[in-house]
This record gives structure tokens, sequence and C-alpha cells, in this order.
């Protein structure tokens, strides 16, 4: 029987789900803080294992449809994912090990980074046409061991961490950079979240719902991403601005926590 709990983590996926179909990426990052502060999973391993499967599953979800569209560059991404998946299991690893207040103050941090980049690409072009190649072989094997240890770490998708990075990469179009990532999501997220199931570190039930939530925010997030097209990058900079309201709460949040106020 559902509780009002699994009716909450339902909307937060419902929230993650919208936004990353209306912005093309980026809301996996609210899934932690939405987990921790809205749903009340108060063991930030915990949720941050929760978080990991949630968004694999969802990103998959979202896949089929990119791949049908033809926007994914395989190969330059599967490159790039089988190094990143090294680094998500390494990063999972330490970062299970770590405070769960000094992991949830430095995932403040690096959504500060996310933010920024999102700013910083929300109107790149690049070459459509790019191909896997010697010149951007060797790129894609070190961003890809990078974001894959962020990924890892923090338990989250990284979607845009790896939108950024595969554009720097191989100067390929946001568009597609962004379906490119879900195929890297959907692996770091399985990556990291079967050390945290083996760890016994996951909500099943909390993951569930938010995965049907996640479902049904898609579906009108994609809707609304048709409709508001022309404003994609007033969309992306007013997220942005969201993604950093959230850092600074949980950056109040761990401070006031560590000092005992």
């Amino acid at each position: 029987m559902l509780d009002i709990q699994h009716l909450l983590a339902a909307f937060a996926g419902a929230v993650v789900g919208f936004t990353l179909s209306l912005v093309g990426g980026g809301g996996s990052i609210l899934a932690v803080p939405l987990l921790v502060y809205f749903v009340g999973i108060t063991n930030p391993h915990l949720a941050i294992g929760t978080s990991a499967v949630s968004v694999a599953l969802n990103a998959a979800l979202s896949l089929i449809g990119r791949a049908r569209s033809g926007t994914v560059k395989w190969r330059c991404v599967a490159v790039f994912t089988i190094t990143g998946v090294i680094g998500a299991l390494i990063g999972s690893f330490f970062g299970r090990a770590l405070n769960g207040k000094v992991l949830l103050c430095l995932f403040a941090l690096l959504m500060v980074v996310v933010a920024g980049l999102m700013l910083k690409h929300r109107n790149a072009e690049g070459n459509p046409k790019v191909r896997l190649n010697r010149d951007n072989f060797p790129r894609l094997v070190a961003f890809g061991l990078a974001t894959g240890l962020l990924s890892g770490f923090f338990g989250i998708g990284g979607g845009f961490l790896i939108v950024p990075s595969l554009m720097a990469a191989t100067a390929m179009p946001i568009v597609n950079a962004i379906s490119s990532s879900l195929f890297a999501v959907t692996a770091f997220g399985i990556s990291t979240a079967s050390t945290y199931a083996f760890a016994g570190l996951v909500d099943w039930a909390i993951a569930i719902a938010f995965v049907c939530g996640g479902i049904a925010g898609s579906v009108v997030g994609a809707r609304a991403a048709k409709i508001l097209a022309a404003k994609r990058g007033h969309l992306t900079t007013g997220f942005a601005g969201l993604i950093f309201i959230v850092a600074a709460y949980m950056l109040y949040r761990s401070l006031i926590g560590s000092t005992g106020v």
C-alpha cells in the first residue's frame, strides 16, 4: 500500500522527468536533494543509491525515443561509456566511504559547476557529421573516465556533465550530445546502483515510485518542450538558476548540520 513518502517520491520523479524532457537534461541532479529534503530519506548514501537506480531506469526509457530519432552517436558514446563505467565503479566505492554530510556538501558544490556548464553550453552549436576517429578517441577516453568518477562518487546520472564532455571531446552538436548522453547515463547509473544495491543502500519501493512519476513527468515535459522549443535557451537559463538555489540550500543545511546549530 502506498504511503505519503511513496507519493512524494512519485511527485519528485515527475519533477525530474519533466525537467529532463523540457530542457534536455540536468533534471537528474535534483534527484538526490529531492529524495533527502522532500521525500525524507535521512541517510544520504541510501538517497544516492536510490537515485542511481531511478536515474538509470528513466534514462533507459528516454534513450529508446532518442535512438529512434537517429541522433545518438553510438561509436563515440560507446568509447566514452566504457571508460566511464570503470570510473563510476571506482567513484561509487569512495563515495560510500565518505561521511554523508560531507558528501552532500560536495554534491552541492558540484551542482554549482553543473549549473555553470548549463549556462555556458545552452546555445552551443557543433558538427552533426562527427565520427569516432584517432583525434577524438583519446579525449573521449579521458573525459569518460573523469565524468564516470564524478557520476559514481555522487550517484548521479551525470547528464549535464556528460553533455559538455562529449561536446568538448568531439565537437558534436548539443542535440546529439544530449541524445548520446542517455546511453552513458544508463550505463553509469547501473554500475553505480549495483555497488549501492550490494551494500543494501537502495530503497526499491521508493525507486519504483520515483520512476513511475518520472515517466508521467517525461510525457508532459516532452509536450511542453515542443510548445516552448524556441525558448529552450531561456528555459535552460532558468533551470540553471534553480540549481544554484537548491545548491545554496544544500550547503546551508550541510553547514548548519555540521556546526550543530
